[in-house]
């Protein structure tokens, strides 16, 4: 049985979502629908306290742009989560290797109480 050399698609456009914590910034490329196309971590390119540069975030963000236009990614949403140091320099790296911006949202998750306090130490 011969088997089918499993083709690329086409995603002309989609979203890019930037997860920037204090340790690490993780960027992952989906179609509109949210199917995963592929991400990239600092974790993957760079060790220890250098994951949390915005240096790393860029070159993140570079590689993958470029793994996503392999499936014709032309223009992207950009969704923004987290307190992290690789926010901007990540999206100026998307506008920088060619891919249209038409959106920049953040999607911080914000408590509106948050959790219980600790109690007050006794010393």
């Amino acid at each position: 049985m011969a088997t089918k050399k499993k083709e690329k698609r086409n995603v002309p456009s989609g979203r890019i979502y930037i997860n920037a914590t204090y340790n690490n910034t993780v960027i992952t490329v989906t179609d509109e629908q949210g199917n995963v196309i592929c991400w990239a971590s600092a974790g993957q390119s760079f060790r220890g306290t250098r994951k949390s540069t915005p240096y790393a975030a860029q070159i993140t963000a570079k590689e993958a742009v470029q793994k996503a236009k392999e499936y014709g990614l032309r223009e992207a949403d950009v969704l923004i989560k987290g307190p992290g140091l690789g926010r901007e320099s990540a999206i100026k790296a998307i506008a920088a290797e060619g891919i249209k911006i038409r959106m920049i949202k953040d999607i911080t998750p914000i408590p509106h109480n948050g959790c219980r306090p600790p109690k007050k130490r006794r010393v």
